[in-house]
């Protein structure tokens, strides 16, 4: 891997701990600022959105910028935002510093995700985007766990702290490694809104609010399910969540290698795996070791479709990549934010963390049908093929 893409996993994995290592923290935040665990949940929710609508705004203003200088920039909000949530006094606080924080995800990884595809031969875009990825699985391997494990131990609070430390760290690497002549995008900033509105990009886009909402619905929640279904302990969690994050890392790589070589049919066959395990997860979540099993696996099927869903919009928007790639990061996070507030609601109304899974399952069949209506659009516009005739 060439020192650009660590860089950006570097930084990636730093993004990945702030977003996810608060959902192993729901119950202590909840004590601590004295709000309920479906108020905690909106934690999520909050940065979610913040994403979602700080994108399209950063993707626009930053559209003619230097991508270099635009990544080194974003680095500093995440830096300032993390600075922030660790000192927050309460709920309001916390979740003004976690929508500050946000800002920078739909942009870095949107923006991101296009450098690391320009640094690498054409056949091997998914492949680079799934190492720029890769820090974000690796997040739920070290950064979520870990995280988890220092804020139970010393105060949520430390979790900040630690991740400011490794947001500095990580500007320090883009600014050593990114290379300086990147591709500065040139013409008309109307043209490439315009090249952006075709069905084909709506439905690419729709896939990924709709994979996110499926993950989310369940894995904001999943430290409850596991505490108060599965009956283990906060210590166990922390465990658990590894495991999780070791399924995110191999299905992120095995979703770039598969996309690489052929796109829509990993994605309808990633939507199909997501129901399928989901619905195993359902069934199980009363027993110990199944329940770690379909976690493990879970993760893995879920992330094999994040390059292959942003190389689809990529794609799809051949005019606008970067204003599309982060508009895309955009709506993974609208997926993210409704996912969480669909189990919220859910919890609310008294269905029980045991039944959060079905939420995921009818959130993953409907994505499938999405699917397999572009890719049938697909075939229709290839052109018909043309029948050789012998001369008679």
């Amino acid at each position: 891997m060439s020192l650009p893409l660590i860089a950006l996993a570097l930084a990636a994995f730093g993004i990945g701990t702030t977003e996810f290592v608060i959902m192993g923290l729901l119950l202590d935040v909840s004590r601590d600022l004295s709000v309920t665990v479906p108020q905690a949940g909106m934690l999520v929710s909050g940065y979610a959105l913040g994403v979602a609508l700080g994108s399209p705004i950063l993707g626009l203003l930053t559209a003619r910028m230097p991508r270099r200088q635009v990544l080194l920039g974003l680095m500093g909000i995440f830096i300032a935002g993390n600075f922030y949530c660790a000192l927050a006094p309460d709920y309001g606080s916390l979740m003004a510093a976690r929508i500050l924080t946000s800002f920078c995800h739909g942009a870095f990884f949107g923006l991101g995700a296009v450098v690391a595809g320009e640094v690498v031969a054409p056949h091997r875009q998914a492949s680079a985007i799934a190492m720029m990825f890769a820090g974000l699985t690796i997040a739920n391997i070290l950064g979520v766990p870990f995280g988890t494990a220092l804020g139970q131990a010393f105060g949520w609070r430390s979790t900040f702290y630690a991740v400011t430390g490794i947001g500095i760290v990580a500007a320090i690497a883009l600014w050593a490694w990114l290379p300086h002549n990147l591709t500065v995008v040139t013409g008309s900033l109307m043209r490439e809104v315009r090249s952006l509105a075709r069905l084909q990009v709506y439905l690419a886009m729709l896939l990924s609010v709709l994979a996110s909402a499926s993950l989310f619905s369940v894995l904001t929640y999943i430290a409850p399910i596991l505490e108060r279904v599965t009956n283990v302990t906060p210590h166990v969690v922390t465990y658990v969540l590894l495991i999780f994050g070791v399924g995110l890392t191999i299905g992120n790589f095995v979703g770039g290698r598969l996309a690489d070589r052929s796109l829509m049919p990993t994605v309808v066959g990633g939507f199909v795996a997501v129901a399928a395990i989901l619905t195993v997860f359902g069934l199980v979540t009363s027993m110990f070791w199944p329940t770690v099993a379909t976690v493990f696996i879970w993760g893995g099927t879920a992330f094999a479709l994040i390059s292959p869903l942003q190389l689809r919009v990529v794609r799809e928007a051949v005019g606008a990549p970067n204003l599309a790639s982060i508009l895309n990061q955009g709506a993974f996070n609208l997926g993210n934010a409704s996912g969480a507030w669909f189990g919220g609601i859910a919890i609310t109304g008294g269905v029980g963390y045991g039944d959060i899974a079905w939420i995921g399952v009818l959130l993953a069949m409907i994505a499938l049908g999405v699917a397999l209506w572009s890719w049938r659009l697909d075939f229709r516009k290839s052109p018909a093929p043309v029948l050789a005739t012998s001369p008679t």
